[in-house]
């Protein structure tokens, strides 16, 4: 039997079969240019192609004047309602605001008291993984990357659900309400099994609290004695409204209405949408935010200095530090322009947890590049676009603070986002109505059909 292999001189290797691939397959910018394609699902401008209607919500970064994009503030609304709004309002009632925001996002308007409650009670009632499901899905089979443990979990629910084919709305609603509650779950199991097989840790398994919201049930599973502060949930419940919802075009909802409209499964609709929530241009940006900072960190000797700061945010930019990729992680977004108002609300309220953490010149830091990456931008680019921090700058060092491990950080991106995942999905099943089905300009090389004896060995 012929083996695969990187290196081995007698078998058929990787790289052969790669350059009989780039032989006869390539495409240029060109070709895009010349069918007027949109790549990426993209204007000339950058703005996204409309592919659909949402109530859910609305992302806001720009202005149309006389057809040219105009750069404005930032402005994210759920179900209509500004999220600075949303923030500010649980805390000026001392309330935790994921719950709230759950709600609001599949039912389109603010739960009252009684039915804060009833969704707070169904999630803890529905937060405990089936039986056997922890041992025999994760424990038996642990992966070095939650995100794939969280995929393969949510397909692996299909088997546990009574009647998973069905697609009407009461059906869907009660497994959007079971998958909000378990994906925390799931991520917590998947970490503490990765920890223990591959970081050669111990593992510990917390039971669940009543009365926790989400984010405390979160911190209660993740800290070895159980301890937070109100201050610690209260940021960590934040960044779960901040990113629990970004609109339809973000590559993970519309994955998640691209598959609906097929008329799947919910199991293969979330699932799918955890894989490119996985990819380091969409949920996976904040690990690379974290190794380009600490990386700046290391080579910056004063951190205050602007003109030494500004200098290595030029060599980034030339590819001549970090990853080589010319790009200032967290810095510039496909639609917000002059700023991201979730980077703006989370900035301003990890402030203080950074001084009571010690963080203080870290934030200073953050601030800097913020201020500075712009700049170099222009300077090295000579282009004009404006940029700003996105809410991946600082999620990651909101993370740090409160002890989250870089393991979870896309994962905690995911158990928020299923909110607006899944009030998507219920929105496409009940007015979409027809299958998603772009085009793609087909450019075939035409060639003769040679008989199998008369092919040249290449």
């Amino acid at each position: 039997m012929q083996r695969l292999n990187k290196e081995s001189p007698e078998s058929t290797t990787i790289s052969e079969l790669c350059e009989e691939y780039r032989r006869n397959n390539s495409i240029s910018r060109r070709e895009f240019e010349r069918f007027d394609v949109k790549r990426g699902l993209r204007n000339a401008d950058g703005t996204g192609v409309m592919a659909g209607l949402t109530h859910v919500c609305n992302v806001h970064g720009y202005l149309i004047d006389d057809g040219d994009k105009v750069p404005d503030r930032g402005r994210l609304t759920y179900r209509g309602i500004d999220i600075g709004d949303i923030v500010e309002g649980c805390a000026a009632e001392g309330r935790f605001g994921f719950e709230e925001v759950v709600w609001l996002l599949i039912f389109g308007e603010l739960p009252d008291q009684r039915q804060y409650k009833r969704m707070c009670d169904l999630l803890y009632d529905n937060r405990e993984l089936p039986e056997y499901f922890p041992e025999d899905m994760i424990i038996k089979a642990p992966s070095r990357n939650v995100m794939n443990k969280l995929s393969r979990s949510v397909m692996a629910l299909y088997s546990y659900d009574d009647d998973p084919e069905d697609t009407s709305l009461e059906n869907n609603m009660r497994q959007s309400i079971s998958l909000i509650a378990r994906l925390p779950s799931i991520m917590a199991y998947a970490y503490q099994v990765k920890r223990r097989h591959f970081d050669r840790e111990s593992m510990f398994f917390h039971p669940y609290e009543p009365g926790h919201c989400t984010a405390e049930a979160i911190l209660n599973a993740l800290r070895p004695d159980k301890q937070f502060t109100r201050a610690e949930a209260e940021l960590l419940d934040l960044c779960m409204v901040l990113h629990a919802e970004h609109g339809g075009g973000n590559n993970s909802t519309f994955t998640t209405r691209v598959l609906t409209s097929a008329g799947t499964d919910i199991y293969s609709a979330i699932g799918a949408a955890v894989g490119s929530l996985k990819g380091y241009r969409h949920g996976g940006a904040n690990h690379r935010v974290m190794s380009m900072m600490r990386e700046i960190m290391d080579s910056v000797r004063d951190w205050k200095d602007e003109e030494e700061v500004e200098a290595y945010l030029e060599k980034i930019l030339r590819g001549e530090a970090h990853d080589g990729s010319g790009l200032i992680y967290g810095v510039g977004h496909a639609i917000y322009t002059l700023s991201d108002p979730r980077a703006v609300i989370l900035k301003g309220k990890a402030k203080s947890l950074a001084e009571e953490k010690g963080y203080s010149d870290r934030l200073g830091l953050y601030e800097l590049v913020e201020r500075l990456a712009p700049r170099a931008f222009l300077k090295v680019t000579g282009n004009e676009k404006v940029i700003s921090a996105n809410v991946d700058f600082y999620s990651g060092l909101v993370y740090e603070m409160l002890g989250i491990p870089e393991d979870l950080y896309t994962p905690m991106f995911a158990v928020s986002r299923i909110a607006g995942w899944c009030a998507h999905r219920i929105e496409e099943l009940t007015t979409g109505g027809r299958i998603m089905r772009p085009a793609y300009r087909a450019l075939p090389v035409k060639q003769r059909y040679v008989p199998f004896r008369e092919r040249k060995v290449q």
